[in-house]
C-alpha cells in the first residue's frame, strides 16, 4: 500500500474502491492480463473501511436467491473460492452452518419452498423436527428447521488484507487516501481525478459501494437509481452467554420484506452477535449511532423512489425505528425463536451500513448491476452476498474489460 508519489500517472487499469470487490477486480484483471499495470484507488486510510469491515462475517450458500440470478451463481461459486483462498492463506474459516428456523404455521410454508430451493441449487440440506432443534441447539425454539451445512463464518477484513498482500505481490499499486474528484472518459483513456494526483487509465472498474451512484454521476452516467443507506444495528451477547449457540440461526425471510430479519451469529474471533436492524440511515458512511450527514439526508429526501418504498414498506419501516430506539422492540424479534434471551443480554457491538440501490420507481434492486460504457465499468448495486462472492465478481467484471481497455460500444 502507497501514498502518491506523483501528480501523473498511467496505467492500464484503474480500479476505485478498496473493498472486497474492488481488490478481487484487481486481482482477477491481473490473472487476465499478466504485465498489465493497475493501480486501486481507496478514498480511505484502510482498505475494508466501509460494507466490507462492517458485516456478519458470513460465507452465504445462496440458499435466498432466486435459481439462475446472478446472487445465485456468485454466491455459490463465490462460498468455494472464498473458503479456497483462506485455506491456502491460513485464514481461519469455520463450517458452522445455518439453521432457517420457522416459528408459525406460515414459515413453515415458507421453509418448504426454501427446501425444493436448496435442491435446485445442490445445496446439501437437511429439513429437522421441533425435537431435533431443541437438541442441536437447547437455547432455539421453533416448530421445525432447515439446516445447511456448507455455510461459513469468516473475518472478511482479514481476507482484504491477504488479497492487498496478493496484489502487492503482483506489482498492482494500492493507493489509498486517493479521494475521487472527477472521471472524464475519452476515446482512449479516462482521466481519474484526485486533489493530488491525476490518473490516465485506458480501463475504469469503480467498485465504490455506498458512493457507487455519486461516482457514476460524476463520470457522466444518467442513472434511475440512488444508493439509500440502510443502517444495520447488532448487539452482541455477554460473556454469560458464551456458547449460546453453535450454529448461524436465522428467521425464515418474509418474500415479501427486502431484508432476512435479526438472527443470530456465531463470528470467527468468538462472539455472538445478534442483528441486524434495517433503519433508514441518516448518514451513508456514519457507523455511530445518531450519527447524521446533511448532504445523504437531502439527496435521498428529494428522491422519489425512496417516499414510493416508504408507503409500500410502512409498518415495516415503523417497527424497525421502534426496535432501534427502543431494545425491548429489537428483543422480541429475536424471541421468537430464543425465547430465553432478554434485555441485558443485549450489549452494544458496531454498526453496518448497507448500500441499497433504488429506482425512481420505488423497485429496491436485489440482484448485481453492473453498467458499462466503452472504457469504464461501474458496479451499481453489489448487494449481500458480495463479500461472499467477490471472486466471482471480479472475475464476472475482468471477463468483460478486453486487453485494449475499449469495451464494444
Amino acid at each position: 500500500m502507497s501514498q502518491w508519489g506523483g501528480t501523473e500517472t498511467s496505467v492500464d487499469f484503474c480500479v476505485v474502491g478498496g473493498g472486497i470487490v474492488g481488490l478481487a477486480t484487481a486481482n482477477a484483471l491481473a490473472d487476465r492480463h499478466p504485465g498489465a499495470s493497475i493501480m486501486v484507488l481507496e478514498k480511505e486510510q484502510t482498505i475494508a473501511a466501509h460494507q466490507t469491515g462492517h458485516n456478519s462475517g458470513v460465507i452465504h450458500s445462496g440458499i435466498y436467491y432466486a435459481p439462475g440470478s446472478l446472487k445465485a451463481r456468485f454466491s455459490m461459486s463465490g462460498a468455494k473460492a472464498t473458503m479456497d483462498f483462506c485455506r491456502e492463506r491460513g485464514i481461519p474459516v469455520e463450517r458452522c452452518g445455518k439453521l432457517l428456523v420457522a416459528t408459525s404455521e406460515v414459515e413453515v410454508e415458507r421453509l418448504a419452498a426454501l427446501t425444493e430451493r436448496a435442491a435446485i441449487h445442490g445445496l446439501d440440506h437437511e429439513r429437522i423436527s421441533r425435537a431435533e432443534l431443541r437438541r442441536r441447539e437447547p437455547e432455539i425454539d421453533g416448530l421445525e428447521a432447515l439446516f445447511i451445512p456448507t455455510t461459513a463464518i469468516v473475518d472478511y477484513r482479514r481476507v482484504s488484507a491477504a488479497l492487498a498482500e496478493e496484489l502487492a505481490r503482483r506489482g498492482v499499486q494500492l493507493v489509498l487516501g486517493a479521494r475521487v474528484t472527477g472521471i472524464r472518459e475519452r476515446d482512449d483513456d479516462v482521466v481519474v481525478e484526485t486533489p493530488s494526483a491525476r490518473v490516465h487509465a485506458r480501463h475504469l472498474v469503480v467498485c465504490a459501494g455506498l458512493q457507487s451512484d455519486r461516482l457514476a454521476r460524476l463520470a457522466g452516467l444518467e442513472l434511475d437509481v440512488q444508493i439509500v443507506p440502510f443502517r444495520g444495528e447488532y448487539y452482541r451477547l455477554g460473556p454469560a452467554r458464551a456458547g449460546f449457540v453453535k450454529t448461524l440461526i436465522y428467521p425464515v425471510p418474509d418474500p415479501e420484506l427486502p431484508f432476512l430479519g435479526v438472527h443470530i451469529s456465531p463470528t470467527i474471533d468468538g462472539e455472538i452477535t445478534v442483528g441486524p436492524s434495517a433503519v433508514l440511515g441518516m448518514a451513508r458512511e456514519g457507523y455511530p449511532k445518531f450519527s447524521i450527514n446533511a448532504r445523504d439526508v437531502a439527496a435521498y429526501a428529494g428522491f422519489p423512489g425512496l417516499w414510493r418504498v416508504g408507503s409500500a414498506n410502512l409498518r415495516t419501516a415503523v417497527r424497525e425505528v421502534r426496535n432501534s430506539l427502543f431494545k425491548s422492540g429489537y428483543l422480541s424479534e429475536v424471541r421468537k425463536y430464543a425465547p430465553s434471551l432478554s434485555t441485558r443480554d443485549l450489549l452494544p457491538h458496531r454498526a453496518g451500513i448497507r448500500a441499497q440501490a433504488v429506482r425512481r420507481d420505488g423497485t429496491l434492486l436485489h440482484d448485481f448491476l453492473i453498467e458499462r460504457t466503452p472504457r469504464m465499468t461501474h458496479v451499481l448495486n453489489a448487494p449481500s452476498p458480495a463479500a461472499t462472492a467477490a471472486f466471482p465478481i471480479g472475475e464476472h467484471i475482468a471477463a468483460a474489460v478486453p486487453a485494449d481497455g475499449a469495451s464494444p460500444s
